[in-house]
Formats: structure tokens, sequence, C-alpha cells
């Protein structure tokens, strides 16, 4: 994910590392802070790969760098834009990411591609927490705090999958602004 987003906001144009890494932070969020010490060995990385390249900046001052992609990093960007890991797909900061740099494909097919994948995701049934195999619903749940985790990914769920559906130009399911089984949080069936 770091890698990710270091290649593609150098895609957007060169950037002195103390930049970088405000962006990243500001995409990423308090959930996944960005430290010097993740940061700087990863675009050390990069640099070795020879994916971004490192010069020096004379307009900011000695010790000071600018950081720019390579013919080889916009391709390998592209490429971890096509075709990223289950987990940058499952993961939802991960795959905002992915989202936040996917207009950088300019195939309107690979990126509809992409959010195929995150849409076949959200629409297995899966919950926070478990009877054996079978996932527990929000109502199944004593615990008001874990019905609310419940609630509040049912919540966010639907409205990602109906802006996913809209942007891929397809129709929802019938039932989908009911709650139905295919609904990974909704609640559960009626007995009888």
């Amino acid at each position: 994910m770091l890698e990710l987003a270091i290649l593609g906001f150098l895609a957007e144009g060169p950037l002195p590392g103390h930049e970088l890494r405000r962006r990243i932070s500001q995409l990423t969020g308090y959930t996944r802070p960005v430290s010097d010490g993740s940061l700087y060995p990863a675009i050390n990385r990069l640099t070795r790969a020879g994916l971004i390249e490192r010069r020096a900046d004379p307009a900011a001052g000695a010790a000071r760098y600018l950081l720019s992609l390579t013919a080889a990093g916009r391709a390998d960007m592209l490429q971890r834009l096509r075709k990223p890991a289950d987990h940058e797909i499952t993961d939802f900061t991960r795959f905002y990411v992915v989202l936040a740099f996917l207009s950088h494909l300019h195939d309107v097919a690979e990126q509809h591609a992409v959010l195929r994948r995150r849409l076949e995701f959200l629409e297995e049934p899966a919950s926070f927490f478990y009877d054996n195999e079978r996932p527990l619903r929000a109502e199944e749940i004593a615990d008001p705090y874990r019905r609310g985790m419940l609630l509040t990914a049912r919540a966010t769920s639907r409205a990602e999958r109906t802006w996913l559906r809209e942007t891929l130009g397809e129709e929802p399911p019938a039932f989908d602004t009911a709650c139905t089984d295919s609904d990974p949080y909704a609640p559960a069936a009626p007995a009888g």
C-alpha cells in the first residue's frame, strides 16, 4: 500500500519527501500513520529498483531531495493498479489507496475489472462475528457496541455497493435497498 501510494503521488509530479509523507498521511488517515521509519526505507527500495529517482533540490537548500517517477516506476504502478493483490481489494484502507490512483489506468475496462472485484468481495456474506461458520447479523448480537459495528458496516457496505454499481453502469438487485441474504450485514430473515 505504501509503495503504491508513493508511486501514485509521484505520477502526479515530483515531490520532496516531506510533502510526499504529508499526502500519504492525509490519504491513509489516522488508522495507518506513515512514519519516517516506514516511508524512507520504502523510498530507498523503490529508488534501488529504478522506479523512482532522487535528486538534489537546489531551490530547497542543502540535503533536500526531490523525488520523481521513472518510466519503469509508471509501468510498475500501472501493473499494481491493474492487478491489485487480494488484500488490497478486501482491506478498506488499502482499497482506497488503489481507488485514489485508479484513474491513472486509462482503459475503462481495466478500471471496471478492479471495481468488479471489490463489488464481488462486498457481496459475499461476512461479519466480524460468527457462530461456527455462519456470519452473525447485527440483530443477533446482544452487545450494543458489537451491534453498532455491524450496523455501521452494513450502511457503509450498502453505500459503497451502490456507488460501485452506478460507476459500473449496473442495475442493483431488485431487493438491494431492502435487507436480503446477499447483503453481508443484513438482518436475519424473520423466522417462520
